[in-house]
């Protein structure tokens, strides 16, 4: 019996599902779709449609079967592989003459890559141009016959490094190495970034969510009409698989980003690792924790002689902040826990995305720092004087350690 939540199926339930449902006859397929949707109820032919891959008239097409069993003058037959009626594509070599044709002409590539080719013209577009021509032809078609020939919608990647640095592998290794030795020294390894910020209110966010009806948000972003927004400032503990975030109200500064670390280790980090003599961060080489900044080394030691604690500082190259850890192992979890999802107030904000989690342990804290922080803001002769941060003598720009008095 196939487990369900608010009429869709669990993870493993529905990779089952569809397993079993390809190992079926075409009829079965179809009398198999419309018993599950039957069960699942309202919902249940749309959702089942696209988990098979089939159309709601085939799942319609099996209720009305199943009302008709015993009178079903096809019991015990099945349609031999490859029999049925044959796509106009395979009896109608004109159309697939013309259709070669007009793609031809509307076809580039990559000249490093002769096997990416692409197009354009949309199936519609396809579909219009062949029937102008005297060959009539639906869009459906010319979509069946694009997954034929290889050719498939695709989301642009994004990818591409946009510059390279000299010493980037150098840097990796130096990551690599401080890694396993704070690992293995028992002391913690914190991954920190800030996501972009959110506003709050009925303003549209991307994703999708099971509902009967549709949430409607205004029909421009225009953050004038939101009633606030937050700054999300993310610590993610890489030998705990825990993540934590901190909601600021205000901006994105150097002086948030070390309140923000500071309120962690206190009230969470010191308790997972009472015996820690230093803290490892890594961090981007831009934003609030800019390598480069040296109001984020000011705030950084201020850090350091708050908690009693040096913290070594790790900075990823430029272009490579992808690399960082908090990236690609707590950020996509949190941005799934709240996809589809108004942000209409804070507190709503601190639910979704304590949600966040994964079935390797991953789990998430949140909490929201309410203080007003300024922008603007420039290191004075003074604070940079007054700066005690150790550099490595490997990579200096990017390795340095901040000590307390």
């Amino acid at each position: 019996m196939a487990f369900v939540f608010g009429n869709q199926l669990d993870d493993v339930t529905a990779r089952r599902t569809v397993d079993f449902y390809n190992t079926l006859s075409e009829k079965d397929r179809r009398r198999f779709a419309a018993l599950e949707a039957q069960r699942l109820g309202r919902g249940g032919v749309p959702y089942l449609a696209g988990l098979f891959g089939c159309g709601t008239r085939t799942i319609e097409r099996g209720i009305a079967e199943l009302d008709q069993l015993a009178d079903d003058p096809a019991a015990g037959r099945i349609r031999r592989p490859g029999a049925g009626r044959k796509k106009r594509i395979e009896t109608e070599p004109e159309l697939e003459e013309n259709l070669n044709e007009l793609l031809r002409t509307r076809t580039a590539g990559d000249p490093d890559q002769e096997d990416v080719v692409f197009t354009e013209l949309t199936a519609i577009d396809i579909a219009e141009r062949v029937t102008s021509q005297g060959t009539p032809v639906s869009d459906k078609t010319v979509t069946s016959w694009f997954k034929n020939i290889g050719l498939g919608l695709h989301k642009m990647s994004k990818d591409m490094a946009g510059g390279f640095s000299p010493d980037r592998e150098a840097q990796f290794d130096r990551i690599g190495e401080l890694i396993e030795e704070y690992t293995v020294a028992g002391n913690p390894c914190f991954s920190v970034d800030t996501k972009a910020k959110e506003h709050l209110g009925h303003l549209y966010r991307a994703g999708r969510v099971h509902t009967s009806e549709p949430f409607h948000a205004f029909d421009h972003d225009f953050p004038g009409w939101a009633d606030g927004k937050v700054v999300p400032h993310g610590i993610y503990d890489l030998v705990r698989n825990r993540g934590h975030i901190n909601l600021g109200i205000s901006h994105d500064t150097s002086e948030f980003a070390a309140d923000s670390l500071r309120w962690y280790w206190n009230r969470i980090g010191k308790r997972c690792y009472p015996d820690a003599t230093s803290i490892l961060l890594l961090c981007d080489c831009g934003g609030s924790n800019s390598a480069s900044r040296y109001l984020f080394k000011h705030y950084l030691q201020m850090l350091s002689e708050s908690i009693g604690i040096e913290v070594r500082v790790a900075h990823y190259p430029s272009y490579c902040s992808k690399y960082n850890p908090i990236e690609r192992r707590f950020f996509p979890h949190v941005g799934r826990a709240c996809s589809g999802m108004f942000f209409d107030t804070i507190e709503t904000v601190v639910e979704l995305m304590r949600r966040a989690s994964t079935r390797t342990g991953l789990q998430t804290t949140v909490n929201v720092i309410r203080g007003f922080y300024a922008t603007g803001q420039n290191a004075t002769d003074e604070i940079k004087a007054g700066l005690r941060i150790q550099f490595d003598n490997l990579l200096p720009n990017w390795n340095y350690t901040a000590t307390p008095c």
